[in-house]
């Protein structure tokens, strides 16, 4: 290796640095500004993984004791990518997926290359075993008792924190780096282990982000037309037209089955249960509810000889009676002869005797 390939490796990586320290001070990680400034950080790291690979600066034929101290900072290339590239923002969910696996993959190289040279413990070397055994659903936590699991959350943070103390402690004493190499290289190996640190916790978030992406609705393809947003007059027709809310979401309509062979979801839908049913039977108004027009339960109360007709003043007009109709009027003088003979046998007041003195 000549001398002026590890000062073009150093000036590049210098230069990354620089670029990803300045990141902290943009307010927000959405603006193009930030984002611009992002790009160029991802790819002048990418120009010094490409160069460090170029001079072949590490060796699958070399153990930790042959990398020197200052080389040591150049293992944490591919984690730096691989954190850059998660800020990458994109309004597509193709892309972000893309750019996730992208940074997974930067994550994957970084650890490898530090498991090659023996430089992860014991307790890491055991979780990225775990994590090539199922990268989908990986966990730093991966049991299913609720108390393993908070425990074993508890011993990261305190890794975490030791090593974030360690750090601090090295960083604010220059001195005594430059008065002794060997602390160099132990400031060097204590900061790619917080690194890896961070890259299992990274490693289970990708997992979770990843997974929610595939459940996402597949994309239209292109060149497909959307259907206007008042879609009431389609090509069949005016009848055509239907009220359900989920007929059309967002101009798009969904038809086809709800959920594909592998059982992710097509397009949306509702699950009703029996919980649901109680609930709704729950949250109720306290009355019952009208399940009929008045016009039509008095039709019914008619039926069922709930309403007596007639009364009123109507009630006081008698019918005449048909003179030619003997009967009728036969009957009808048997009628006042049997009421006036009624009044004879009781004149008024006559039932009255209780306040008779």
């Amino acid at each position: 290796m000549s001398d002026d390939e590890p000062k073009s490796i150093r000036a590049l990586f210098l230069t990354a640095e620089r670029l990803r320290n300045n990141l902290d001070n943009f307010p927000d990680s959405n603006s193009p500004t930030y984002q611009e400034n992002l790009a160029n950080a991802i790819a002048t790291y990418e120009s010094c993984l490409a160069l460090s690979e170029q001079v072949s600066l590490f060796s699958p034929n070399e153990s930790l004791d042959d990398v020197s101290s200052s080389d040591i900072q150049y293992m944490s290339i591919s984690y730096h990518l691989a954190e850059l590239t998660q800020k990458l923002r994109t309004t597509d969910i193709s892309s972000r997926k893309a750019n996730l696996l992208r940074a997974r993959g930067f994550y994957e190289r970084f650890v490898k290359l530090l498991d090659s040279y023996d430089v992860l413990r014991t307790p890491d070397a055991k979780l990225w075993e775990t994590y090539l055994s199922d990268k989908a659903h990986f966990s730093v936590a991966s049991t299913r008792d609720a108390a393993a699991r908070r425990d074993a959350k508890i011993a990261r943070f305190r890794e975490e924190k030791e090593l974030k103390q360690k750090l601090a402690f090295l960083q604010q004493n220059p001195r005594l780096a430059e008065q002794d190499e060997q602390l160099v290289r132990e400031l060097r190996l204590t900061s790619l282990a917080f690194m890896v640190h961070h890259t299992f916790a990274s490693l289970e978030s990708l997992a979770q982000e990843l997974h929610i992406l595939s459940l996402a609705p597949p994309a239209l393809p292109q060149g497909s037309e959307v259907a206007p947003p008042d879609a009431r007059e389609d090509a069949r027709g005016r009848d055509a037209y239907s009220e359900r809310l989920d007929s059309n979401v967002g101009g798009l309509r969904y038809n086809g089955p709800i959920l594909s062979s592998d059982g992710k979801p097509m397009r949306p839908f509702t699950l009703l249960d029996k919980r649901q049913r109680l609930q709704q039977g729950v949250f109720r108004p306290d009355h019952s509810l009208p399940t009929m027009t008045i016009d039509e339960y008095l039709d019914e109360e008619r039926r069922r000889g709930g309403i007596i007709e007639g009364g009123g003043e109507q009630s006081g007009i008698r019918p005449e009676v048909d003179e030619d109709d003997l009967r009728a009027a036969d009957e009808e003088t048997m009628k006042a002869r049997a009421w006036d003979e009624f009044k004879e046998d009781n004149p008024k007041g006559s039932g009255n005797t209780i306040n008779r003195g």
